[in-house]
Order: structure tokens, then C-alpha cells, then sequence
């Protein structure tokens, strides 16, 4: 997709419209973390800025299995 225009979104989870260029100079390319893109095949598609950055603030967190794991 490199030097196409930005195609225009509505996200997933929110609702909220936003901007995807699907190549290295999209806003999502400079953000710190790296989620798994989304599956095309079951209608997946981009998340807004938002809701990319809690999804991986959520992914960060240890879970409650994690919190309750021994070390031997």
C-alpha cells in the first residue's frame, strides 16, 4: 500500500472514525508496541489510536493466572 491514500476507518470497538495508510508512515508505525495485525478473513480490521494503545496497555498486565504462578 505504500504511496496510497489513507483509507478512512471506523473502529471496531469504539465507533470512532480514524485515518489508516497501512504502511510505514501510518501514525500506528511510530507507537511503542506491536499488536498482531488483524485477521482480514473474519472481518478484523484496524483499531482507532485509542483503543490500539489500551489494548496493549491490557496486554501488558499480568493476569490473574500470572499473578497466582509459583516458582519452583
Amino acid at each position: 500500500m505504500a504511496g496510497s491514500s489513507p483509507r478512512a476507518l471506523v473502529c471496531a470497538e469504539c465507533g470512532a472514525a480514524f485515518a489508516c495508510t497501512g504502511n510505514a508512515e501510518c501514525w500506528c508505525a511510530a507507537e511503542s508496541y506491536r499488536l498482531p495485525m488483524p485477521d482480514a478473513a473474519s472481518g478484523g480490521d484496524c483499531l482507532c489510536p485509542a483503543c490500539l494503545r489500551a489494548k496493549a496497555e491490557q496486554s501488558a498486565r499480568p493476569t490473574e493466572k500470572d499473578r497466582h504462578r509459583t516458582v519452583t
